[in-house]
């Protein structure tokens, strides 16, 4: 909840702050309007944590560089185009861009770039009323034209203009919408609401790599859960995530299952818990979240009616990793994200067998080397994939996962169990068999990885014995 006196309190300290107050005199010296502005603002008063030092002011993109030269180690003017002029100034990033009065041609994004005169009007183009207000420094007064106090107060996001307009301009605000939602914990308002499912399809004039980029922001909050509900309850998800509202599978009154979405978002909360309790300062895992909104995504396109009230997913897991490679390829996602996720949601069934029955250490070995590098993303979803409200079979598949996870490090203990290979390579499997590099010299390779999987370490001896064997055998 924000309380406005601690609120106005930290707006004072932010402009005090070493690095304001200094570009603050360079350009109230130079008889120039400059403003922090948006996030830094907002924060501030909310008592959140920021890093940013963004600024706006009447000076043009040649005047701020003049300006900020003095004062800065490093500057940048990368962004000219845009008003924009970033510098190093007492070791911090900051950024310094033109007022702007940009206008749209709602075909593409990208807008006819116009310089502005005033701070008012530039705030009113911003994307929501709380990150529309700007902090006049140095001296210290806080700009808010469109009432974006009012709505810190009631945890609410708003356009700063009619909705449909301000969407109508940039469609991608509609996604930004979501990740707000999930990153301030507000609730958007019904006006801007129905503006997104109104105008959800000019999302399609958005690039791939800024959807994508704005997803991963979404699900690199504390609880990304929000968000995707706004996404999928305004059917925005439709335009690039589709596989996530096709979980709310239809229940009839003979056939009764878990409502996939909702076990998928229970899912993802309990993903998010566990690996801040076990990696508390590693930075948000997104291919893991990702793993765990989309392992069951394959269940609509493998979902069978028995007879006598059973539904089956038979392949699911093989059928959504196919299908969350394919989407996540479409979203331009990097080919290291895609293959950890699609592997993550193939292997997410694979220990449920083990708490039906002990696995020999054959099968343990063979559940490390096929985890590979995410076995302990794997550990992680596949104990967040346990949803269940009985809780005697909750603690059953519980003590069955501490019990796989004490066998590994058991036999990491005795043998390399994450690095599994044969004991003897290609070179020598040449020498014993006298054969030339070929197909043959890779089947006696997985015979001995297969040695190696079922048996442990053997000894060179004993594997070269075993490797003439099964030579033989083959006639």
């Amino acid at each position: 909840m924000l309380n406005m006196v601690e609120g106005l309190a930290r707006l004072e300290e932010l402009a005090a702050h070493p690095v304001v107050a200094t570009v603050a005199r360079v350009f109230a010296d130079a008889g120039r309007d400059l403003a922090i502005v948006g996030g830094p603002v907002r924060d501030a008063l909310l008592g959140r944590v920021t890093h940013d030092f963004d600024f706006t002011t009447d000076a043009r993109p040649d005047e701020i560089l003049a300006l900020v030269k003095p004062v800065s180690s490093v500057q940048w003017d990368v962004g000219r185009a845009f008003g924009t002029i970033g510098a190093r100034v007492k070791g911090e990033q900051v950024e310094i861009t033109t007022f702007r009065a940009d206008s749209y041609d709602g075909v593409t994004r990208k807008p006819t770039v116009e310089f502005g005169d005033t701070l008012e009007a530039d705030l009113s183009r911003r994307d929501f009323t709380v990150n529309a207000m700007a902090l006049r420094v140095p001296a210290r007064t806080l700009v808010d034209p469109t009432g974006g106090v009012e709505d810190l107060l009631a945890g609410r996001l708003r356009t700063p203009i009619d909705p449909g307009v301000s969407f109508g301009d940039d469609p991608l605000r509609m996604l930004r919408a979501a990740r707000f939602a999930s990153q301030l914990e507000f609730t958007v308002d019904p006006d801007t609401l129905a503006a997104i499912a109104e105008l959800r399809g000019s999302l399609q004039i958005v690039s791939p790599e800024r959807v994508q980029a704005e997803l991963v922001r979404l699900l690199q909050t504390d609880d990304p859960v929000r968000g995707i509900r706004v996404l999928v309850d305004t059917r925005l998800i439709d335009e690039f995530l589709p596989e996530v509202p096709a979980l709310r599978l239809e229940v009839d009154e003979h056939h009764h299952h878990k409502d996939v979405y909702e076990h998928s978002l229970t899912v993802l909360r309990q993903a998010i818990a566990l690996e801040k309790q076990r990696h508390p300062d590693a930075a948000p895992d997104v291919p893991l979240r990702l793993a765990a909104l989309l392992h069951d995504i394959g269940k609509p396109a493998t979902r069978r009616l028995e007879a006598g009230g059973g539904v089956t997913f038979h392949h699911h897991d093989i059928k959504g990793a196919r299908m969350a490679r394919k989407r996540l390829q479409a979203l331009r996602f990097d080919a290291h994200t895609t293959t950890v996720v699609s592997r993550l949601v193939e292997l997410h069934l694979r220990f449920f067998g083990y708490a039906e029955g002990a696995w020999t250490d054959s099968a343990v070995r063979r559940y490390v080397r096929d985890a590979g590098d995410e076995l302990e993303r794997l550990h992680i979803l596949t104990r967040a994939d346990v949803t269940t409200r009985n809780k005697r079979k909750a603690q059953r598949l519980a003590s069955a996962y501490d019990d796989i996870e004490a066998r590994i490090a058991a036999l990491r203990e005795q043998e390399e169990v994450d690095s599994l290979r044969p004991e003897l390579d290609g070179n020598r499997i040449q020498e014993v068999l006298g054969l030339k590099p070929g197909r043959e010299v890779g089947e006696a390779y997985r015979f001995l990885l297969d040695l190696r999987l079922d048996e442990g370490v053997v000894g060179e001896e004993e594997a070269e014995k075993r490797l003439r064997e099964w030579w033989a055998a083959r006639g």
